[in-house]
């Protein structure tokens, strides 16, 4: 039996057999509308909820550019009324606070590079949403994330890559643990988007061609440096070469990332002529260290606060790595040392900055992630 239609495996997305209570996290866009939709269409008793994540939703971006503000959830009212269920506004906004934006701040004030749609995935939507829903009695969560979960070979439930390339969200799912897999569903993980388009315009649902979200949904003008800076001040520092001369100085050593080549504000060229790339921020001297491309190559590294979506693996094994939201996978050799992730890449990979996550693949399987803590460079480590 194929639980939702549209996924051509059942297993992607089915939690049994049975009618069942199914939460729909219902975003505003096109994605959550159709998932939602196709549950319900299987029978299930499906119930839409809207986060208000933002306590004034105005001061997040509104358009293609948000998912959280009073557009959105109005766009989610009336979808969940297209598709019939009911339809619910939950206030997470001081939960969202101190989980995504709170973090997102102290990450870059201690060095760092946050992915915080990894943060919300792993303390809003999987956790409090998730604990939130199994208390009121519901037996999953649905949400339009590009993922699918499949039947394992010892029949446990595995999350995998979706089939469109360009839309898969793996990377940010890879923060579930086997006990939120085991009440998610992702029914859209074996549908290219295009279909998801065209069959949100059969519904009749009036979010069928709203653009994606993205960027950072909570800096409502896309200045995170303008963001950062009301929330941490300035503090001049230094911007200094790897031999340590000084270069040129900054009003906050928060607003650089690693690998970053534009808006460094250096007054003279390099000696070569070649351009300048961010290498470390140090947050303890508010020192900047910039230099040739070649220095941003990454052999190694290691990856603290690990979360498996099934067991943990044992010892030494190959697999295929994801650095970025949006990277090209690498083949990695990685083990679990002392409770760290220590990963060695078959290539070196350029701009990878403590505070992203390194997402493990076996195929198109999600093994686990965790948070790069430290990275080794072939000539130098950073």
């Amino acid at each position: 039996m194929n639980d939702f239609p549209g996924a051509p495996d059942a297993t992607s997305t089915s939690l049994g057999g049975g009618r069942l209570r199914v939460l729909a996290a219902m975003s505003g866009g096109v994605d959550s509308a159709v998932a939602a939709a196709r549950v319900a269409e299987a029978g299930h008793e499906v119930t839409g909820v809207h986060l208000a994540l933002s306590s004034n939703p105005q001061s997040f971006r509104t358009g293609a550019r948000g998912c959280c503000t009073l557009e959105d959830s109005r766009d989610a009212r009336r979808a969940a009324d297209v598709i019939g269920i009911p339809f619910y506004v939950w206030d997470l906004a001081e939960r969202f606070r101190e989980d995504v934006i709170d973090d997102f701040v102290a990450e870059y004030a201690a060095g760092r590079t946050p992915n915080p749609c990894l943060r919300c995935n792993e303390k809003i939507k999987f956790a409090a949403l998730l604990d939130k829903a199994v208390a009121l009695g519901f037996d999953a969560v649905c949400t339009g994330h590009y993922a699918r979960i499949l039947a394992g070979p010892d029949g446990a439930r595995e999350l995998h890559r979706a089939v469109d390339p360009a839309k898969d969200q793996s990377y940010v799912l890879g923060v579930l643990d086997a006990e939120q897999l085991a009440h998610a569903v992702f029914p859209l993980g074996d549908t290219p988007k295009e279909l998801v388009r065209a069959e949100a315009e059969r519904r009749g649902l009036a979010v069928a061609q709203k653009p994606d979200s993205h960027d950072i949904c909570f800096i409502a003008d896309g200045d995170t440096q303008g963001f950062l800076e009301q929330r941490l001040g300035t503090r001049s520092g230094e911007i200094v070469d790897v031999d340590g001369v000084r270069l040129g100085e900054h009003s906050g050593a928060y607003g650089f990332t690693i690998g970053q080549r534009k808006g460094l504000r250096i007054g003279h060229p390099a000696a070569d002529g070649k351009p300048r790339y961010v290498l470390d921020i140090s947050p303890v001297d508010n020192r900047v260290t910039v230099g040739p491309v070649e220095a941003l190559d990454v052999s190694a590294l290691t990856g603290v606060r690990p979360r498996w979506c099934g067991p943990a693996p044992v010892g030494p094994g190959a697999y295929s790595a994801q650095l970025r939201a949006h990277g090209e996978p690498v083949p990695v050799t990685a083990e679990v040392v002392d409770g760290e992730l220590r990963v060695e890449l078959a290539e070196a990979a350029r701009g990878i900055a403590p505070g992203q996550a390194v997402v493990l693949y076996d195929g198109t399987r999600v093994v686990g992630s965790a948070t790069i803590a430290t990275t080794a460079r072939p000539a130098m480590t950073g």
